[in-house]
Formats: structure tokens, sequence, C-alpha cells
């Protein structure tokens, strides 16, 4: 079978967004490791700038990741009913909610250092501050690494109904 021949438009279609699920999860996981690597009591502009950013990048990264996977559900996976009757899917839904939900904390904040950062100003972070921020993105991170494991169990059929 040439590579013309097995690369339908829909074989096409479903492997690109596969992809971009994929590609979109490793750059959310990328980016909280940077900021957990970043997070410091009182940085300076460079770090400050750079957690901003990443935060951003971590955001567009996240939306990303969600409207691929509405889209593998709908319409790129393996049908809808193959992941909304598997409560392993509805525990992945859970953990990137809740992760997502978490990320609010860190993301106001870093929002919060914006408005010093565009007068020419350094944020105040204090070490208690830097320190809840690194609690929380290790909780997130944590969350983040059990995601790949159900999604493997999934794709082995641990979860699905006995037919």
């Amino acid at each position: 079978m040439t590579l013309a021949v097995a690369l339908t438009t829909d074989v096409a279609k479903n492997a690109g967004v596969a992809y971009v699920h994929y590609l979109s999860f490793m750059i959310c996981f990328g980016a909280l490791v940077l900021e957990r690597r970043l997070i410091k009591a009182n940085p300076d502009r460079g770090e400050a700038t750079a957690m901003v950013i990443t935060d951003i990048v971590y955001g567009i990264a996240a939306l990303a990741l969600l409207v691929s996977g509405i889209l593998r559900v709908i319409h790129f996976g393996q049908g809808s009913a193959f992941y909304t009757e598997n409560p392993l899917f509805w525990w992945k839904v859970g953990i990137y909610l809740s992760v997502g939900a978490l990320s609010l904390y860190p993301t106001i904040t870093y929002i919060l250092w914006a408005i010093p950062l565009r007068k020419g100003e350094l944020p105040k972070v204090s070490e208690a501050l830097a320190g809840r921020l690194s609690w929380i993105i290790n909780i997130e991170l944590l969350g983040f690494a059990s995601i790949p494991m159900l999604a493997t169990l999934m794709a082995r059929g641990v979860g699905l109904p006995v037919s």
C-alpha cells in the first residue's frame, strides 16, 4: 500500500486533530514545567516577563487541547460512545477542568504582574506568594501527568462496559 493510498482525506483529518491534541498537551505540560522553574520571590524584569509569556502560551495550548479534544470526541476519534460511556474519560475531563480551575490563580497573578511591567516597574512577589504559586503548579503538573495514564488505559478498552 502506497502512502498516497493509505493517507486519505479522512485519515489526514483524524491524524491532524489527534496531532494538535497531543502537541497542545505537551506544550501545556512544558509551559507548566517552565513556570515552576521560573517562579521565585522578587523576580527580575526578564523573569517576570517570561512568566507572563509562558502563561499566555499555556493558556493558548490549553484552549487548543480543549477544542481538539472536543473535536476528537464528536468527529475525529473513536466515536462519541467510546468516550462518553467510559468513566476514565470523565476522570480525564474532571482532572483537566480541575487543573484549569487551579490555573486561574496563577494566571490572574501574572496578569496583575503585567500592569507594573508595562510601567517599567517590577511586580512585588513575596516568598509566601512564590511558595503558593509553586504548590499550585506542582498540583497542576501532577494532574496533567495523570491524564496520559488514563488515556493509555482508555485506548486499551479499560473502563468500557462489557458487552
